[in-house]
């Protein structure tokens, strides 16, 4: 009978799986990979994400330090998203998700 270890240290794969898991961050992380955008401008490019899902994403993302949130002070505030270092580094892996899917796509039908 095996031995049940507590995993402690996931390996680096399970991390990042956990970090952008679900299709709500991807696309969040699609659309921040080349600009930075408000919040309206972030739902009105993800069709079907509803104000609570995409708020509890966009905390999730900024915990993992994929994203920064950054506050004006204006009246009203202006709040705005875009990817941190850590979240640039992610972007030839988006890229290369995009190509395999068109890839993917073009050839499955």
């Amino acid at each position: 009978m095996p031995v049940s270890v507590e995993r402690t240290n996931p390996c680096p794969l399970e991390r990042v799986v956990e970090m952008i898991d679900g299709k709500w961050k991807v696309l969040i992380l699609w659309h921040l990979r080349d600009e930075c955008l408000r919040f309206s401008e972030l739902q009105r490019k993800i069709p079907g994400v509803s104000q609570k899902m995409l708020t509890e994403k966009l905390r999730q993302l900024e915990f993992s330090q994929l994203i920064q949130r950054t506050i004006y002070p204006e009246i009203p505030p202006r709040v705005e998203y875009t990817l941190t270092d850590k979240g640039v580094n992610l972007k030839p892996l988006l890229l290369l998700i995009n190509d395999w899917g068109h890839s993917f796509f073009a050839h499955s039908r």
